[in-house]
């Protein structure tokens, strides 16, 4: 994953495939509920 990559996820500019946020979870040590859960629930 690029620098570009994590730069769109964070800033909302990219939805990641989800064998992407599924390795992002993992990684994170986090769910993927908890890791991609909109702001408004």
């Amino acid at each position: 994953m690029s620098k570009q990559t994590i730069n769109a996820i964070e800033n909302n500019r990219y939805d990641p495939t989800l064998q992407l946020a599924f390795k992002l979870a993992k990684i994170l040590n986090t769910t993927f509920d908890d890791l991609f859960k909109p702001d408004d629930i």
